[in-house]
């Protein structure tokens, strides 16, 4: 045998720690990362309803408001309301808080 030849070393690469560690993170993706995605999507897709419903808008101002509702914890942001949504009432702006409200009151953030 050849002291140089190190063939025998790789051969067998022992990947058990990197397999198990991809197993983990496919489990959580599997197990908790998906189910929460898709009970967030049908939450919002439920509030895009429902706002589309109660007050006729672009859809790219329905996503906004509900993003903005949803960072501030439940209510539009007074400068939003003076900006971008200084066309809509305040009974609608109190209706659409609702609907956002009520939509994603359960959900987990974590």
């Amino acid at each position: 045998m050849d002291l140089n030849d190190t063939a025998d070393l790789y051969r067998y690469f022992d990947c058990t720690d990197e397999m198990e560690f991809l197993f983990a993170c496919l489990r959580r993706t599997v197990e908790r990362d998906l189910p929460r995605e898709i009970d967030y999507l049908s939450r919002h897709d439920e509030a895009i309803r429902q706002i589309m419903d109660a007050v006729e808008m672009p859809d790219r101002l329905a996503e906004d408001f509900i993003m903005f509702t949803k960072q501030n914890e439940g209510s539009l942001p007074n400068p939003r309301r003076s900006d971008e949504f200084k066309a809509m009432r305040e009974d609608e702006v109190v209706t659409l808080e609702k609907i956002v409200w009520d939509a994603f009151k359960e959900f987990k953030n974590g």
